[in-house]
């Protein structure tokens, strides 16, 4: 289930420059990591068709791609550094994170007035347009309330995130950009509406366009920070061990600059497999985690506490760390679909991979992997296939699309 769509709107073009799906609330990386992603091109997705492309845009192309070359690769939306941003008083837009983000970029943070939503008129009326000519066209859409959703919604075929994220980028790139807005006109045509696209390819002319060249190193900075001792073990985060020898002629020294002598690390919440340090040299140095040549795929730290919570200590700190990384990278490795299908590798592999056996919900320290698992996929239904026989529906092959109602309706 999707809890939160996070999107920034550019409100002179009406243009959706970045939007993002959360299982979970949105953190403040993800505020921080949105500011990066509406300031540098969007890459066009492979298999979208070529008139999504901004070589085939309304847009002085030539001139842009001689100023950025990385528009040529680029999707038909707008590249925007913006100013000004207009925040409401989240948790999330006043944290320490964004707001060092937005200094980074060079941002001024406008603040909403309190309980004023017409301050922020526009956003909300885009997420209410966003619910109406997306969302409900998704296969397993639930709606507010009851009364908006369908009989047995839930067997409905589902998405994970990354293919719902997929969708939501095609969907902004070839409809809603190419969507008449009646609040959208030019003053030579101010009886023609026009696409925020349009709108972009008209305010060229007046504001121009000056890229943002992003490397790696600076979205780094961006990540959200948090200070820690480098002890004789390495750094230690909810129960994971970070080590490299470059941490050697530091351990168990303070840092001469960070508070309490703690250590300025940079972690990515989405993916904790290895964290950032920063040393003396200025420099941000990457540090892995001590098992993270076992976990094959990126990790969340909600995925790490679900799967704390699944599997009780039953050893010592260093075999329970290995306990840990071996469930989580067989859970990770089922939830995968598999090349060229829609369906979690437990599903293709036939019901005796994906059995889910009820049991204890703590693991021994001499229990199989196996078993192991088992206790797992009572806590991750969707890690493996259904265990009732029923048939698994998987997304569709390839190239994700919406429903067509006038051919569903073929159907009734």
């Amino acid at each position: 289930m999707i809890n939160n769509v996070f999107v920034t709107l550019d409100v002179a073009t009406r243009s959706v420059v970045a939007a993002v799906l959360r299982e979970e609330s949105t953190q403040a990386v993800d505020a921080a990591l949105l500011l990066a992603e509406m300031a540098v091109p969007h890459p066009a997705r492979p298999g979208w068709p070529e008139h999504l492309c901004l070589a085939h845009a309304a847009v002085p192309y030539d001139r842009l791609l001689a100023v950025d070359a990385r528009l040529e690769q680029a999707a038909a939306r707008p590249v925007v550094v913006p100013e000004t941003i207009v925040i409401d008083r989240g948790r999330v837009f006043v944290s320490a994170a964004f707001l060092a983000a937005c200094e980074t970029l060079g941002v001024s943070v406008q603040p909403a007035p309190p309980r004023s939503p017409a301050a922020k008129g526009a956003v909300e009326r885009t997420f209410g347009s966003i619910n109406s000519l997306f969302a409900q066209h998704v296969a397993g859409y639930t709606g507010s309330h009851v009364l908006e959703r369908g009989h047995a919604v839930e067997d409905e075929a589902c998405f994970t995130v990354a293919q719902l994220q997929e969708l939501l980028d095609e969907w902004v790139t070839a409809c809603w950009q190419h969507r008449p807005h009646d609040g959208l006109r030019h003053p030579v045509l101010p009886k023609k509406a026009l696409a925020p696209n349009e709108m972009w390819s008209a305010l060229l002319g007046t504001c121009g366009y000056v890229p943002l060249p992003l490397t790696g190193a600076d979205y780094l900075e961006l990540l959200p920070v948090r200070f820690h001792p480098v002890t004789g073990r390495g750094i230690r985060i909810n129960y994971r061990t970070y080590d490299h020898v470059v941490l050697n002629e530091h351990r168990g020294r303070p840092c001469p600059t960070g508070p309490g002598g703690r250590w300025e690390v940079h972690l990515n919440p989405h993916d904790v497999r290895q964290v950032y340090i920063r040393l003396p040299d200025g420099r941000l140095h990457e540090i892995p985690w001590i098992h993270r040549d076992h976990v094959h795929a990126p990790m969340s730290e909600a995925a790490w506490r679900h799967i704390r919570a699944a599997l009780g200590r039953r050893a010592g700190r260093e075999r329970h760390e290995a306990d840990l990384a071996e469930a989580a990278d067989q859970v990770l490795r089922r939830a995968r679909p598999l090349p060229g299908t829609g369906a979690p590798a437990a599903t293709a592999a036939g019901p005796a991979a994906a059995r889910s056996t009820p049991g204890p919900q703590t693991a021994d320290e001499d229990t199989p992997a196996e078993e192991s698992l088992d206790v797992l996929e009572a806590h991750f239904p969707h890690a493996g296939g259904h265990s009732d026989g029923r048939e698994e529906l998987s997304a569709p092959v390839g190239r994700y699309a919406l429903y067509d109602a006038f051919e569903e309706a073929e159907h009734w």
